[in-house]
């Protein structure tokens, strides 16, 4: 954990709920082991949308549509969301959970390989948020770039893995070390792009925060 767990249990107790759909399908994901953002993270998502108001919004990674929801309910009335999901089990549930919260229309789910996925993608969208396999985000950043237009914001979801991002590669278990090498190449990227500012911040799994500054 990176923040210490009596703060995070604090902030957690200052939350509101959700509403009544987003509530149920968060406790069906954690009763089933699926994993979604955080108390924290949502908030984080709330507050980044009602600044940004934005109207087109690119998803890497629905997992069972929780967060494709719950940024549905929170950006402008007319925003459509793009989200890409390949693990053929949850995306009926996905699909499932859009109408059960009466966003179908709103809600655009496609179903591949993401990086095939967003390489078929033209036009722009102005928030990007990415949750998807951690060990591929390094080979997606080049093709959310192309996709982000100018000022639009993009968010990363999970990229200090509970801290072990600061530990030696030995002192990482040896089946995560691919993905620790290729996160630490990430962060690196994001922090060093010629067309991106990036703040990483220790919230929940750790996020980076970028918008794009300026066109390639």
């Amino acid at each position: 954990m990176i923040v210490d767990e009596r703060m995070v249990t604090f902030i957690h107790s200052l939350e509101t709920e959700n509403s009544e759909i987003l509530e149920t399908i968060e406790k069906e994901a954690l009763d089933t082991y699926v994993p979604i953002i955080r108390k924290e993270m949502q908030s984080f998502l709330k507050v980044l949308l009602a600044i940004k108001k934005p109207k087109r919004i690119l998803e890497v990674g629905t997992a069972v549509g929780f967060s494709a929801i719950l940024m549905s309910e929170y950006a402008p009335e007319d925003v459509h969301i793009t989200t890409i999901e390949k693990y053929e089990k949850r995306i009926p549930i996905a699909k499932e959970n859009f109408v059960r919260a009466g966003k179908e229309d709103k809600i655009t789910l496609i179903e591949g390989d993401a990086m095939e996925v967003l390489q078929s993608l033209e036009g722009s969208y102005d928030f990007i948020f990415m949750d998807a396999a951690k060990g591929q985000y390094i080979y997606y950043l080049p093709e959310v770039v192309r996709l982000l237009e100018k000022d639009g914001v993009f968010v990363t979801d999970n990229v200090l893995q509970d801290g072990d991002i600061i530990e030696s590669r030995f002192a990482v278990e040896r089946r995560n070390r691919t993905i620790h090498s290729r996160m630490r190449d990430y962060l690196y990227e994001l922090k060093h792009h010629k067309v991106l500012e990036t703040s990483i911040i220790p919230l929940g799994d750790g996020v980076a925060l970028s918008t794009k500054v300026r066109e390639e």
